[in-house]
């Protein structure tokens, strides 16, 4: 053998084998069956019975209750991710500086994380109760607030973006404490206020923590499950029916499997097509 040819070990790939099996059994093969799955009729029990091509796919695109699922998931994903995004910079930016009690502060800011949808669920439809709820207490009305069409994505959509702020607390604090703080000393001399630092300063530096949480968010937001199936379950009048709600009662419930999997792909892309986006975009917004 040449010496200047090296020799191919292949060794190492052997220890590859255990984890491309896991991804291959509980990934690829789900995804893969998914697809395929959307172009057939199925049975009670999920079985590909008749192949009708993209015929799920155009029933769906000609179903007004789907048209309405796509809609209503639009509203709730950009009401989440801003919301637990400005939630979060917000509590970021306060705990940003030292001052007494900044411990219990920071440790109640970041809770959400720990709370799971389903228990934060049940204490918000108590708390939304038309009759014993604290809301109408305090605010002296009589609304039933989850079974009322005009309001009951924006309450579901509330209590997600909270849940969802404590991680982003987390995002931004940890980038905050990148920031150099030399250079908001060099603003002050120079006159520059505390919001023309936070829009100068701030803001721009921790555009890729910002960035990343935004893709995160995003997919978090789209994929929300428990705290629909527990307050609402898509309702009333389908106002709170997301794409993911929809997959579920579809598949569980009407027992149309080849329908439910071809939402399933649909999300897939609109998903993806967001994520690719996003990445286009931040070649041009982000300041490394």
């Amino acid at each position: 053998m040449n010496a200047g040819k090296k020799k191919w070990n292949i060794t190492p790939y052997f220890y590859l084998i255990p984890s491309m099996l896991v991804f291959a059994i509980f990934l690829f093969y789900p995804f893969f069956k998914t697809i395929y799955l959307s172009l057939y009729k199925t049975n009670k029990m999920g079985q590909a019975k008749l192949f009708v091509g993209l015929g799920n796919y155009q029933e769906l695109l000609g179903s007004a209750s789907f048209r309405n699922s796509l809609k209503v998931t639009l509203i709730f994903v950009v009401i989440v991710v801003f919301g637990s995004m400005i939630l979060g910079l917000v509590a970021a930016v306060l705990c940003n500086k030292a001052f007494p009690g900044i411990r219990f502060f920071s440790t109640a800011y970041a809770l959400p994380m720990a709370i799971a949808s389903s228990s934060a669920a049940m204490i918000f439809q108590i708390m939304l109760h038309p009759s014993v709820g604290i809301v109408n207490k305090l605010l002296g009305l009589d609304i039933n607030w989850l079974n009322d069409p005009k309001t009951a994505l924006y309450c579901v959509a509330i209590l997600t973006a909270w849940l969802n702020s404590g991680i982003n607390f987390l995002y931004f604090s940890a980038g905050l404490g990148n920031i150099d703080e030399t250079i908001y000393e060099r603003a002050s001399v120079d006159g520059a206020s505390g919001v023309q630092q936070f829009f100068s300063l701030t803001l721009p530096g921790l555009s890729p923590i910002m960035f990343y949480t935004l893709v995160v968010n995003i997919i978090q937001a789209f994929q929300s499950f428990g705290q629909i199936k527990i307050l609402t379950e898509g309702g009333p009048n389908e106002s709170t029916n997301v794409i993911v709600y929809s997959i579920y009662r579809d598949a569980f419930f009407n027992y149309r499997f080849g329908s439910a999997a071809a939402q399933s792909v649909i999300l897939f892309i609109i998903v993806m097509f967001i994520t690719l986006v996003m990445f286009r975009i931040e070649k041009k917004g982000v300041t490394y």
